[in-house]
């Protein structure tokens, strides 16, 4: 029988907090209401803020992060266009997969599940593109499988050094409202995320900017599309409005989800995720475990992917902390199955609820047959925070 909270550390969906839950407690509208937009014109411009953008669009497509990789591909692209990847992760390999779907010649650079998106082998790759055949570069920003997050504001300067005119896609979902993002000073011309991450809410909302550069694409590109029309969009979103039903309780719950990140500071968001993640990675260190990422620059302060040793199945470790401990924990995808798990930290956190996870993750490592010492990490991470130190180097796990 279980009592009390269950406790949620994956990446994705996070824990919504209270205030944004009872904001979404409301009744159903009229979305052709003549004050439907006092509700939806400051979401757009409240997402902007998030975004770092001034000069981009901002679209809410209902669906999930997927279907905003979808809606930015057949907006912006035609049938057989050629676009620059790099394959490291699990979503990364998704992106792959549908952009090839879709019809796309798609250039893949395939790098280890570990590291980043290999910038040198982009540039190179650019240098050789003296035509401009290449007509997009897609970045996934933060990898949630692997934990590993990406430079983009390097890829970025990839482009322009190469002095090359690609649209930059990236996908943002597990990084913005999170991570260090800036779309106008980097130059990101489609970005894709959605409300389930660092936004605090249900899963629902596929949310893109779309910088001037991407909408001019959008008027020559020939990829079918219907429901995902940009056009269709931009027309009603004007007012206000939208081409098909919303989810207006989501828009509700995206309202005070806003609130809460400006009244915190986009800056203090940015720095709070990095001070927790900072914590979890010196748990991990003291339990004499490695990271999937191969080098503590790619270190991810939304999610760790944490390798469990030979011998030890990591979905052992997951089942103990879920039925033993009402604990979720993140999985090994792909080729990672069995060898890790991982624990997300973004959104809604704070020092205790790292320390609660990482209590629990001890626990369960110890009963799958890790040879740790209990308290090991949770002492870690409690000097940590204890010091109040914000911008110390981040502590170096060895890779395997």
């Amino acid at each position: 029988m279980r009592t009390g909270q269950t406790h949620l550390f994956i990446p994705g969906p996070t824990n919504v907090p209270e205030a944004v839950r009872q904001a979404m407690n409301v009744p159903m509208q009229d979305m052709h209401a003549a004050d439907f937009w006092d509700l939806t014109l400051g979401l757009f411009e409240g997402v902007k803020s998030v975004l770092r953008t001034e000069t981009g669009r901002v679209m809410f497509f209902p669906g999930s992060g997927s279907g905003a990789w979808e809606a930015a591909i057949t907006n912006t692209l035609s049938p057989g266009d050629r676009v620059l990847m790099a394959r490291h992760g699990q979503f990364s390999a998704l992106w792959v997969e549908m952009a090839k779907r879709l019809g796309l010649d798609v250039e893949v650079i395939d790098v280890p599940w570990g590291a980043g998106v290999p910038v040198k082998e982009f540039s190179r790759r650019l240098g050789m593109d003296t035509r401009d055949e290449i007509r997009a570069v897609f970045v996934t920003h933060n990898e949630t499988a692997t934990g590993v997050t990406s430079d983009v504001a390097a890829v970025r300067r990839a482009l322009d050094e190469n002095f090359h005119d690609a649209l930059l896609f990236v996908d943002g979902v597990s990084s913005v409202a999170s991570l260090d993002f800036q779309m106008d000073a980097w130059q990101v011309d489609l970005v894709v995320t959605g409300s389930q991450k660092g936004l605090m809410l249900p899963a629902g909302l596929g949310i893109l900017g779309v910088s001037e550069k991407a909408l001019e694409a959008a008027r020559t590109a020939t990829m079918r599309r219907a429901c995902f029309e940009f056009a269709d969009m931009l027309a009603m979103n004007a007012d206000g409005y939208f081409p098909y039903t919303p989810p207006t309780q989501l828009f509700h719950g995206l309202r005070r989800s806003l609130d809460l990140i400006a009244a915190e500071g986009l800056p203090g968001v940015i720095a709070r995720h990095r001070r927790l993640a900072e914590g979890v990675r010196r748990a991990i260190a003291a339990w004499g475990l490695p990271l999937v990422a191969e080098h503590h620059t790619l270190y991810s302060d939304t999610v760790s992917a944490i390798r469990v040793p030979s011998g030890i199945d990591a979905r052992e470790v997951l089942r103990i902390a879920y039925e033993d401990f009402n604990t979720s924990f993140g999985s090994g995808l792909g080729p990672l199955a069995g060898k890790v798990f991982r624990i997300g930290h973004l959104g809604d956190l704070n020092e205790g609820m790292c320390l609660t996870a990482l209590s629990v993750a001890e626990m369960a490592l110890y009963r799958a047959g890790v040879p740790l010492q209990l308290g090991a990490g949770v002492g870690a991470a409690q000097a940590w925070f204890a010091s109040g130190a914000e911008r110390r180097p981040s502590v170096r796990i060895a890779a395997e």
